[in-house]
């Protein structure tokens, strides 16, 4: 009888994973990560922290999820699939931060990419008060990437919001001295013809400009760009390489955004605006 043994292969697909909260409205979140995964070539898993009841005008309901089940989900993931990168997300409650953290020390993955999640589009808290010192204690040394936006690192800081690039700058220096590796800050609640992102390191500052443009269809943006940098470094791309990539994708996906007619608020971002026909979907 001829052998019928099935050969295995050494994996070679990126893998990404996203520790995040679930939107049923599927413009942020769980959601926005796997697309963005999918739209730049990289297998999406999740760690789902939280079921959230949204759509494009807001957010009624949000669920936790049990640490001890959020664990289980790291424990299933990290144990068969060969992750290359790891994007998080929505933590609301300390208990929640104290275990992811205690997961990923303990199966020590990486690289990082920590979106510190507060306040949804539509002016939702997602994060208790009480989580803020855990995650600059707990979630911040772990970080190879943190990318807040201006409000987000404001109550990181506990200080006013920056209004220039050079207080963007000293914001995201005071962020490094809180353990991040590096920080994005990103300038989209700023004014301006240009929507100006720093990423700011140990060794210096580089200046990341798009064109900003008008819609209201930014719900998920975010959570779409820590992904999509997720993904680079998910590939094997150096930081700065990652970082570049996740600015050209996410500015493509608000430039195309009001090609898609999803809800009478907030809308989505389109993540697959180079994939799907140009045209109003």
């Amino acid at each position: 009888m001829a052998n019928s043994s099935i050969p295995t292969f050494e994996a070679s697909t990126p893998i990404a994973v996203t520790i995040a909260g679930s939107d049923s409205g599927g413009g942020a979140g769980i959601q926005a990560d796997l697309k963005t995964f999918s739209a730049l070539g990289v297998y999406g898993a999740s760690v789902i922290t939280a079921l959230t009841a949204q759509n494009t005008l807001g957010v009624t309901a949000i669920h936790d999820a049990p640490p001890d089940f959020i664990v289980q989900q790291m424990d299933a993931v990290f144990s068969d699939l060969k992750v290359t990168a790891v994007k998080i997300g929505m933590l609301s409650r300390p208990a929640t931060i104290a275990a992811v953290a205690d997961a990923l020390v303990r199966l020590k993955v990486g690289p990082v990419v920590l979106d510190p999640v507060m306040v949804a589009a539509s002016g939702a808290r997602l994060l208790e008060d009480a989580a803020i010192d855990s995650l600059k204690a707990r979630l911040l040394p772990l970080a190879d990437l943190l990318t807040p936006n201006l409000p987000e690192a404001a109550a990181l800081l506990e200080t006013g919001i920056a209004e220039d690039e050079g207080q963007m700058q000293a914001q995201g220096e005071a962020l490094l001295a809180l353990g991040a590796r590096a920080v994005l800050m990103k300038g989209g609640h700023g004014a301006g013809a240009e929507s100006v992102d720093l990423l700011v390191v140990p060794d210096g500052v580089l200046r990341l400009p798009a064109v900003r443009h008008a819609t209201m269809n930014t719900h998920g943006t975010g959570c779409t760009l820590s992904s999509a940098i997720a993904a680079g470094l998910a590939k094997g791309d150096d930081l700065l390489a990652a970082v570049t990539e996740g600015k050209r994708y996410i500015t493509g996906a608000i430039a195309a955004a009001d090609q898609l007619k999803v809800g009478s608020g907030h809308g989505p971002v389109h993540h697959f605006h180079a994939l799907w026909p140009s045209r109003s979907l």
